[in-house]
């Protein structure tokens, strides 16, 4: 398993593979992102495979500079405030392809749009730089379950599937990207996250939440069953019954991990998926139950994922 430590020297051997088709997994502020050069149809296509991930499920490209967005897609003055309040960032805006896009069609699944983001790492930023290429880069595990906060999260789930990890440590923001949709008149968040619906509306004024369909996302995350560890969740829970795991948050009496014993929302982002993995031990636990998180601020990301990762398995 190729895992190395974030330097040049490992970032431009990325590069280098990317170039040439390979994969590569990365760190960036939210996830580990299972990278490859979107403007090659095989190696998306890759991507789909190494993740099994439907095809009908769309891809963000991640980009170095604003300006790499404007071979892309069609810009306009909501995007040039949002990308000069919250890039680099965790914010991923949907915008119609450009005629001649020269991004694969598979990283759109067939919509007229494309998911675009400037990542807030270096390692990342790098990483593109060096390549030269945008970067179609779904998080780096097997579709629909935990995602990765750490580099061995990534080899747990993936292992000879990506040609490079490169190991930056942990993820310092720790939920993925809110997802935001500009090819409307009225913005709408396709996927909530740490840049809130209310961060949103202080810059482009009203925006609408989305009514998602699961079985044609304009956006990832937004399938029925997601982030799921291999153990059932319950939620909302405030006491585990015998074998199960209890997730805490704030004063949560005898949790087995507490998200944040002070009650701080952004603390419990950063640890949610890290916490997720270390619980998801079948051979110590039935159930992984979570006590309350508050539906507001961060909290309604953080909801979202975890009612995902309880719902159904599909």
């Amino acid at each position: 398993m190729n895992i190395r430590p974030a330097t040049a020297e490992s970032i431009a051997e990325g590069a280098k593979i990317l170039r040439a088709g390979g994969l590569v997994a990365f760190p960036t502020e939210t996830v580990y992102g299972l990278g490859g050069d979107a403007t090659q149809g095989k190696t998306v296509a890759r991507i789909f495979e190494a993740k099994g991930r439907p095809a009908f499920n769309p891809l963000i490209v991640h980009v170095a500079d604003i300006s790499w967005v404007a071979d892309l897609a069609e810009t306009e003055g909501r995007f040039e405030k949002l990308a000069r309040a919250f890039w680099p960032g965790p914010l991923t805006l949907v915008l119609r392809r450009r005629a001649g896009c020269p991004a694969s069609e598979l990283v759109s699944a067939g919509l007229d749009s494309i998911a675009v983001r400037m990542p807030n790492h270096p390692v990342a930023l790098e990483l593109l730089r060096g390549a030269q290429r945008p970067l179609a880069a779904p998080s780096a595990n097997a579709s629909g379950t935990v995602s990765p906060t750490l580099a061995a999260h990534v080899a747990t789930s993936l292992g000879d599937k990506v040609d490079l990890i490169i190991d930056g440590g942990p993820c310092p923001v720790g939920l993925e990207s809110a997802v935001l949709d500009l090819t409307q008149s009225t913005a709408m968040i396709l996927r909530s996250g740490v840049i809130t619906a209310e961060d949103i509306a202080r810059v482009i004024g009203p925006i609408d939440i989305a009514r998602e369909d699961p079985a044609a996302p304009k956006s990832p995350g937004q399938l029925a069953s997601h982030y799921a560890p291999s153990l059932p969740i319950r939620l909302n829970a405030t006491i585990a019954a015998a074998g199960e795991a209890l997730l805490g948050f704030g004063a949560t009496a005898r949790a087995t991990l507490n998200l944040s014993p002070g009650g701080d929302l952004k603390e419990a982002a950063v640890n949610l998926f890290a916490m997720m993995h270390a619980l998801d031990e079948p051979q110590k636990f039935t159930a992984i139950v979570v006590a309350p998180i508050p539906a507001t601020g961060i909290g309604i990301a953080i909801n979202d994922r975890l009612e995902r990762a309880a719902a159904p398995r599909v």
